[in-house]
């Protein structure tokens, strides 16, 4: 009974959160004529109507209302995203839901009540990590809007969520967060070339894609560093020990990688200078795993986006087990070098630099 009333309790939540956006959402063109907006803000949700436009037009992404309207937030980001993991396992604590299914987090529009979620979390021996989300998908369910969270964002991060956003409303499988966030991802980078092609843009700068792959590299090294130390059948004193160990034998290589080889860049120095837990490795490596997969399936398709959201969509019919496999074989096959002839790993953590 404790767990349901807590369960609905939840839902109450989040219920009025995303009912208090709805509330306060305006048509762009209305907050655009207004003359008390600002013009950084007009220029910005100018971009951001011609990106949703070219989604639909070019990508072949949803053509409905969501990304035509705006709310003005009175904080900096729209929810807080707790994640945890039991102390020694890097498996997240799974929460469960009707629409979205299994998922290794649980969002909170308000912070305070995410830090509370969080101390009691961490009251039953789990690694917890908290963070601040600027934009997320209700599946379809609701219109979307531009949030004021996503301003500070430059150009290719504005239009990028945006594409990355509504690949999930076309397709989106439960209990399969791998797999919808490296086909959202891929939507977003692919879809986010063609949009600086179609702009007479050049192709990005590689350093923050190079910088974001090797730091994923780094962490992913350190996750599955502990995953073997907690494997090991240990007792729990050298279980901690080792962690610490390895926590601070990952600060040792990063800071020799980041000497080597980006001497004047301290972008994630701050990530790793603040303590480090299982939970707040968790993102790594979520958003990317199969994004070489679907940039395969997309060659295949002769990089024809309805061709390539039906195979996307047979693959997604497929028993778990057999779409790992379909996605793991593709993977094998995966030659890393985009339409523009660069490395293309994929990574979505600019948001943790």
């Amino acid at each position: 009974m404790l767990t349901a009333c807590s369960t609905m309790g939840y839902y109450a939540h989040v219920a009025g959160g995303q009912g208090a956006l709805v509330l306060h959402r305006e048509p762009v063109a209305k907050v655009m004529d207004d003359p008390a907006t600002d013009p950084a803000v007009k220029q910005r949700l100018a971009l951001s109507q011609q990106a949703r436009r070219f989604a639909s037009e070019h990508l072949g992404l949803p053509d409905n209302r969501s990304y035509t309207s705006y709310v003005k937030l009175d904080r900096p980001y729209v929810v807080w995203n707790v994640l945890a993991t039991p102390r020694y396992s890097v498996e997240p604590v799974q929460h469960c839901f009707f629409i979205a299914g299994c998922v290794a987090y649980r969002g909170y529009f308000e912070r305070d009540k995410a830090k509370t979620e969080a101390a009691r979390l961490e009251a039953k021996g789990n690694d917890v990590y908290v963070s601040g989300v600027s934009a997320y998908s209700t599946l379809g369910w609701f219109a979307d809007s531009i949030l004021s969270s996503m301003m500070r964002w430059d150009d290719d991060e504005l239009a990028g969520t945006i594409f990355h956003e509504l690949a999930h409303q076309l397709l989106y499988v439960r209990d399969d967060s791998a797999f919808n966030e490296s086909f959202a991802t891929f939507v977003q980078e692919e879809g986010l070339r063609q949009w600086r092609r179609s702009r007479g843009l050049p192709p990005q700068d590689d350093h923050v894609k190079a910088l974001d792959d090797g730091f994923t590299k780094l962490a992913l090294d350190l996750r599955d560093r502990l995953k073997t130390l907690y494997a090991s059948g240990a007792n729990e004193p050298a279980l901690a020990a080792g962690k610490a160990h390895e926590i601070e034998a990952f600060r040792i290589r990063y800071a020799q990688w980041r000497e080597r080889e980006w001497p004047n860049d301290h972008s994630y120095d701050a990530w790793v200078a603040a303590p480090i837990n299982n939970a707040r490795l968790l993102p790594f490596g979520l958003y990317d795993r199969w994004t070489p997969a679907f940039a395969v399936m997309f060659a295949q398709a002769e990089q024809q986006w309805p061709a390539f959201y039906a195979s996307v969509r047979e693959l997604s019919r497929l028993a778990p087990a057999q779409r790992e496999k379909a996605l793991q074989q593709r993977l094998d096959a995966a030659v890393p070098v985009n339409p523009e002839g660069k490395d293309d790993a994929g990574s979505a953590l600019g948001t943790l630099r």
